[in-house]
């Protein structure tokens, strides 16, 4: 069986490096959390090649489509699996992905959250398979969220030791 990092090959897709916060930005926290067989991993948005938070910028449903909604929502997988395999060392050890919160910056009246959200969703399966990618899932509107980005994600996984 190839490991996730062969997957990610085969996908053609690369992970971002650390996220460059805009200057001034103070982030106190962590974004992966490691408790016992968990990690949580904090928010996360998508990321440009240098690490540079990416746009397009603004809100789904307005000055965005659902369509780039979605790539946002798989581009922000990729930064959180950077965070992740920065953390544990290797991707593999993520055994369960248990749950993922999408938020979404939404237009007054767009509904279609999930469908952008499966943006990650359909990544994860296609990485994790139908049961360790099998995950408990969120997708919500919020009328605004940091910088402006379209999403914003945060999961939880099991991982081994």
């Amino acid at each position: 069986m190839s490991t996730i990092h062969d997957r990610l090959t085969e996908l053609g897709l690369t992970l971002p490096p650390p996220v460059k916060v805009p200057p001034g930005v103070v982030l106190p926290f962590r974004f992966v959390r490691v408790v016992g067989d968990r990690a949580l991993v904090s928010g996360h948005s998508a990321q440009a090649d240098d690490g540079a938070i990416a746009g397009p910028f603004g809100k789904v449903g307005g000055e965005l489509t659902l369509e780039q909604g979605r790539v946002a929502a798989r581009l922000t997988l990729l930064s959180m699996l950077g965070s992740l395999a920065r953390e544990l060392g290797d991707l593999d050890r993520v055994t369960h992905w248990l749950r993922v919160f999408g938020m979404v910056n939404s237009a007054p009246g767009f509904t279609r959250q999930p469908a952008v959200i499966n943006g990650c969703s359909e990544l994860i399966l296609a990485l994790w398979g139908a049961d360790a990618g099998a995950h408990a899932r969120s997708a919500v509107g919020m009328a605004e969220l940091p910088f402006g980005v379209p999403v914003e994600i945060e999961a939880e996984v099991r991982i081994r030791p």
